[in-house]
């Protein structure tokens, strides 16, 4: 197996961010990252998606579209799309529709940051996912960085230090997305996939004669990543390598993480019946029994969970196993400390085990 890192959801200077996408790629390839995924308000941009750079800094860059309903009241149901290879705002007013179209050219549908929190003090509304009576998306954004800072935030001072100090703001997923996620993996009884995502724009904030850069895209591609997790090594060949790329984020198989506090390259969710070994992702038949194995770039503390709730928690460790016969959806979350708090490090998308 061989393991990617990527950053998603990305906004270019074709929406409001403050970039263009080759200068996107440069700030990726100083990051170490396999990969970006821009994803721009209700624009789509064709003949931009291929590798960037040479050897060690050759970047795959895909550019896919975040789509809205400009007219909603109250505002919401943001959509990633995800290899479309099209123009989808034209669906924006009808999530359901939408949805069908990007499966119909075999790309992939995210709710962008389902549930969000406003920001009064700056005039900030929430944009969470309002329609739930849809089908066929192939996940969720776990984790969206900026909308961790609008539910962070308190005060004035608050938003100072978490808009200065940034590796200090970025704590885990909202433990209520992390809620929404765990009763649609268990209640629609079919795979969910969970990304991570930036929401990288670059905001730029004007004191006097001075502009200052808060959140700049460095900071975001090196921290709050999706490891995606691929059969076999990158080869260079661009249509081959998204193909492979995609087919696994559409699997699951993959890792929501934040790589500032250590790297977490490495990290494996596997599990074991008679017969094979499967990973994130998978659907596992459980015959007389399962051995599920965690293994963690580092010491952490790491807790599995069995349909959204904790059933074995370690401290300290990062070898873990565990055996049992029960039926449902398990997966992993791992934290760390760092800053001098204990930070969210690793979220596991599941693995189904069924009789």
């Amino acid at each position: 197996m061989n393991e990617t890192r990527f950053s998603i959801h990305i906004h270019t200077h074709y929406s409001d961010g403050n970039a263009s996408h080759t200068e996107l790629v440069k700030i990726a390839a100083k990051a170490g990252l396999n990969g970006i995924i821009t994803t721009d308000h209700n624009i789509w941009l064709d003949g931009l998606d291929g590798y960037y750079g040479e050897g060690k800094h050759k970047v795959m860059l895909l550019v896919g579209e975040e789509i809205h309903d400009r007219k909603l009241e109250p505002p919401g149901n943001h959509l990633l799309a995800i290899n479309a290879g099209k123009e989808m705002a034209m669906y924006a007013d009808s999530p359901q529709r939408l949805i069908d179209q990007i499966q119909r050219s075999d790309g992939l549908s995210f709710l962008a940051h389902p549930i969000e929190d406003p920001l009064e003090m700056f005039n900030e509304k929430e944009f969470s996912w309002r329609d739930w009576d849809i089908h066929g998306f192939t996940g969720i954004e776990l984790w969206n960085q900026m909308s961790e800072f609008k539910s962070v935030t308190t005060g004035l001072f608050s938003a100072l230090k978490n808009a200065l100090f940034p590796k200090r703001m970025t704590q885990g997923p909202l433990e209520r997305t992390l809620a929404l996620w765990d009763q649609l993996i268990t209640t629609q009884m079919r795979k969910i996939v969970a990304i991570g995502g930036v929401d990288a724009h670059k905001i730029q904030k004007k004191l006097g004669p001075f502009t200052i850069n808060l959140y700049p895209y460095l900071h975001h591609f090196k921290s709050v990543t999706t490891h995606i997790i691929n059969p076999r090594p990158l080869s260079g060949s661009f249509p081959d390598d998204r193909n492979m790329v995609m087919q696994s984020l559409r699997q699951g198989h993959c890792f929501v993480a934040y790589d500032l506090p250590a790297p977490t390259e490495g990290f494996k969710f596997l599990v074991n019946n008679e017969d094979d070994q499967f990973m994130m992702g998978d659907t596992v038949k459980i015959q007389n029994g399962l051995t599920f194995q965690i293994r963690l770039p580092g010491r952490a503390l790491c807790r599995l969970l069995k349909d959204g709730k904790i059933i074995k928690e370690w401290a300290d460790r990062d070898i873990n196993t565990y055996i049992t016969t029960e039926p449902g959806v398990y997966r992993v979350e791992a934290f760390i400390p760092y800053k001098g708090k204990m930070h969210g490090w690793i979220f596991s998308n599941p693995i189904y085990a069924w009789r």
